[in-house]
């Protein structure tokens, strides 16, 4: 979410530099993720025009009442969390070893923030109850932490499931890797304007819609195919219906 501007090719070609201590840790955890976890990327369709419409009707008025922005973000994240209490085994952790699953008391929410200091996850703790314009605030104020380098270890700590916004720069649809020891990720792409076929009271009609691909990394090791694919249905059923609270 909320890109930072990369380095300028003229102030680092024909150059060398020592890889830094975040992108170190970064590529470390990237790697032991990878090779810890059985990952599969499932993805589904959205149409956001509902929620476009709300937005519309509410973004000013919030910006100007809570001094944060009522992105889309917030609107999936509540949806998530709402599919997470529905299937609580996409918010949990297992230890195969011990032959042990541990379903998480609460719905503790990482918001992948690109720094100029690399990739950091703030956490929103304890998100079960918080409404849409709560998950606004706690965003904006996270990552506000996490780009201007005042965010703490406690603000990193304890995520049940994380949440990664690649659409903020244009990318239609990733395969995000699980941040473990969480079993699944939720990327969200660009939102894009385009002509769908849309049926309404049993006619099929072509009609422009708000449209969204979501994609869901999970580790195939505790998570079903048809898990995942039910989660995400949850969520595109939820947001399609637009019946949201700010």
């Amino acid at each position: 979410m909320n890109n930072t501007a990369p380095t300028p090719a003229s102030q680092v070609a024909g150059t060398t530099e020592k890889v830094s201590r975040v992108r170190a840790t970064i590529a470390k955890r990237m790697m032991e993720s990878l090779q810890g976890s059985a990952q599969l990327t499932a993805t589904i369709e959205v149409d956001l025009s509902a929620i476009s419409a709300i937005r519309a009707q509410e973004k000013d008025a919030f910006r100007a009442r809570e001094g944060a922005s009522l992105s889309y973000l917030p609107f999936i994240v509540r949806a998530a969390i709402e599919a997470l209490q529905e299937f609580p085994v996409v918010n949990a952790t297992v230890d195969f070893e011990a032959g042990l699953i541990t379903y998480a008391e609460a719905e503790n929410i990482g918001i992948a923030v690109d720094t100029p200091r690399g990739l950091m996850v703030p956490v929103i703790h304890n998100a079960g109850d918080m409404s849409v314009g709560t998950i606004a605030k706690q965003i904006g104020e996270i990552g506000g932490k996490a780009r201007e380098g005042k965010i703490s270890l406690a603000d990193l700590a304890g995520g049940t499931f994380t949440v990664t916004n690649y659409g903020s720069v244009g990318t239609l649809f990733d395969t995000p890797i699980i941040n473990m020891p969480q079993v699944a990720i939720l990327g969200t792409g660009a939102l894009v304007r385009r002509p769908i076929v849309v049926n309404e009271d049993g006619v099929e009609t072509v009609a422009i819609r708000d449209m969204m691909y979501l994609s869901l990394s999970y580790d195939h090791r505790l998570v079903d195919g048809a898990d995942a694919a039910r989660f995400l249905g949850h969520i595109k059923a939820r947001l399609e219906a637009g019946a949201f609270e700010i």
